[in-house]
């Protein structure tokens, strides 16, 4: 399905598609298509269909493309309040293993996904390749066969462990890196998941309860354009609104334009503001920032010596997407650790059973599976991809040291670890450097971390134990 796709300044909107979908539609196609075959769940993936929409004026340089977002050949035009980023891609890299999307990206059918807060994985393209650039990371490890797999073992009663294939071999130096799980944070995991269902008995209640209803179109753009008014950024970053992620949003750089691609399933009215501080607020301007900084390059960073930017990113955009929530719940980040834990010492089914003691939805739970054991052929195997624990890393390790860290100077520094603060202190740009607006009050920022703390059942007394420097 082709994204709907708009540029938000104070005065310009250019959409892609008419807005003729409701709610209601979409609150129906969120419901998981589980069909009953001979007294076992299945999993439906047969696409949506929805009748094409003629599409309104726009200019050449914001074509939507179409599922696979090939990119567009012509130059990018710079349009008034929308300055174009051209040769500054390589600023919204979120980690070592994700990069901008370029060829590859997406399936070639529509099909409904989950909308249970994971982070996205990028489908693997059926287009050739029109170059011969390596795929990013994320894309590589997605099986091409997921689709066909997943019929399989819903069909056997959850009983058959899939057998993955990928687009090409990864290279053993990538999968050791991340093939050993950690269990540093697993009792605080495990603490955090049972808070949260002991308050509201199970996670699709807690998501119904405390993210609200979902939002239009209207909505969402109204939202995103009244945020990045507040961050001072309006104009610079292209909207897109989806069916076909597996995370409630995702950054992105695409045509040389930073572009935000939000899940039409998973824009919900108390989350959304979240998501907007996650990837603009954190992501987008860390990002910006960095591009000011002398160690901007690989170069820079080596020849400062500087430590890799995760888990301090995650950790913090994860932290700033609970921001001021009534019930700051880190929820998905504990899963996530969770879920990579098991992985290590257990096979696909074996995971997705001991899974359902946190998450009842059969779809959900095959999704978490699935990243908990991308880069395996056979998953009937013990072993994990372990990136995913970086979130709940990041977050212990932030929290452990919230009052020593600078965090406007944090942001200010680009995409830098907090350990490395101090030290590139004397050597930073900061004349042109941006703060989001929910940093500006540090007393009430750090008051809501306090608050994110005793949520989750954490203390400081515990954390200095578990991190003693």
């Amino acid at each position: 399905m082709r994204p709907y796709r708009m540029v938000l300044d104070s005065g310009l909107q250019t959409y892609d598609r008419s807005s003729s979908s409701t709610i209601k539609d979409r609150e129906t196609r969120l419901k998981t298509k589980i069909t009953q075959i001979n007294n076992v769940h299945s999993y439906s993936c047969s696409a949506i269909s929805q009748a094409p929409q003629p599409p309104r004026s726009r200019p050449k340089s914001f074509i939507s493309t179409n599922k696979t977002h090939l990119p567009v050949k012509t130059e990018p035009r710079k349009m008034a309040g929308c300055p174009v980023y051209m040769g500054q891609c390589s600023w919204m890299r979120r980690s070592e293993s994700s990069c901008t999307i370029n060829s590859s990206g997406s399936s070639s059918q529509s099909r409904i996904k989950s909308s249970g807060s994971l982070p996205h994985i990028s489908r693997p393209s059926s287009v050739p390749r029109v170059t011969k650039r390596s795929s990013c990371l994320l894309v590589a490890l997605r099986p091409t066969n997921v689709d066909q797999e997943r019929e399989k073992f819903f069909s056997s009663k959850y009983t058959y462990n899939p057998q993955f294939l990928y687009q090409e071999p990864m290279p053993t130096s990538v999968l050791e890196k991340y093939n050993e799980a950690s269990d540093q944070f697993l009792t605080q995991a495990i603490r955090i998941l049972n808070a949260v269902l002991q308050k509201y008995g199970s996670y699709e209640n807690f998501e119904s309860v405390t993210g609200g209803n979902l939002l239009s179109k209207c909505q969402i753009w109204a939202s995103c354009r009244k945020y990045m008014q507040k961050e001072g950024c309006a104009g610079e970053v292209v909207v897109q609104l989806s069916e076909d992620l597996l995370s409630q949003a995702v950054m992105t750089v695409e045509n040389s334009r930073p572009t935000l691609t939000i899940n039409l399933l998973g824009a919900r009215q108390h989350w959304l503001e979240g998501m907007l501080r996650h990837e603009i607020g954190t992501h987008y301007l860390r990002g910006v920032n960095d591009a000011h900084q002398p160690w901007h390059k690989s170069e820079g960073r080596k020849q400062f010596g500087l430590k890799p930017a995760n888990p301090t990113e995650e950790g913090l955009a994860s932290l700033h997407s609970v921001l001021y929530r009534k019930h700051p719940y880190l929820w998905r980040a504990a899963l996530l650790y969770y879920t990579v834990s098991r992985a290590a010492n257990t096979s696909f089914c074996e995971l997705f059973h001991d899974l359902h003691q946190f998450v009842q939805d059969p779809v959900v739970r095959w999704e978490y599976c699935v990243r908990a054991k991308r880069g395996q052929q056979d998953t009937g195997q013990p072993g994990c991809f372990s990136k995913d624990q970086v979130y709940l890393d990041g977050i212990v390790r932030i929290l452990r040291h919230r009052n020593t860290i600078d965090f406007p100077l944090l942001t200010s520094l680009g995409k830098v670890s907090f350990e490395d603060v101090e030290g590139l202190r004397p050597f930073a740009e900061l004349e042109n450097t941006r703060i989001p607006h929910f940093m500006q009050d540090l007393d009430k920022y750090h008051h809501q971390l306090c608050h994110i703390m005793e949520t989750n059942q954490l203390t400081d007394e515990e954390l200095i134990c578990l991190l003693a420097n």
